[in-house]
């Protein structure tokens, strides 16, 4: 099984961090403004990338301001079957994102693409705590 792992330190509080990454508001200016999220163990958030097909992730694990896991139920054949997880630690203001998504079942030409893209995510991610701004999918020039 191959996994990505990516870290990114974000000058931010942890619950604004994580907030961003459970709530409508953040995920649409991270990662893509189609969306259907609520922050509840057990939902179904739903992505879409206009891609002709849906990406669902069903929420699997929430510790508040620290640690989300995502169970991809519904997306590209190479992302049914895995998991997404966000670890959040803050130190001194500076939150530590650790991204990892796991279980895949080979590197694929796909996989590398999804490597790179993750890290333009976090970076987004830095973006939008830091500066107030993102980089959705829709608005992505990279």
């Amino acid at each position: 099984m191959e996994k990505i792992e990516h870290i990114n330190y974000i000058k931010s509080p942890a619950a604004k961090v994580y907030e961003a990454l459970t709530t409508r508001e953040g995920l649409a200016a991270v990662w893509t403004t189609e969306l259907i999220v609520k922050p509840e163990l057990e939902f179904v958030n739903e992505f879409d990338f206009g891609d002709n097909y849906g990406t669902k992730m069903k929420i699997t694990e929430l510790s508040a301001n620290k640690r989300i896991v995502w169970a991809c139920i519904e997306s590209d054949p190479e992302w049914v079957g895995t998991g997404i997880s966000f670890d959040l630690t803050e130190k001194d203001g500076t939150t530590a994102v650790v991204l990892k998504h796991f279980d895949w079942r080979k590197l694929t030409e796909f996989y590398q693409w999804c490597n790179y893209n993750w890290a333009m995510f976090l970076l987004s991610l830095k973006s939008y705590c830091e500066d107030g701004e993102g980089t959705p999918y829709q608005k992505r020039k990279f």
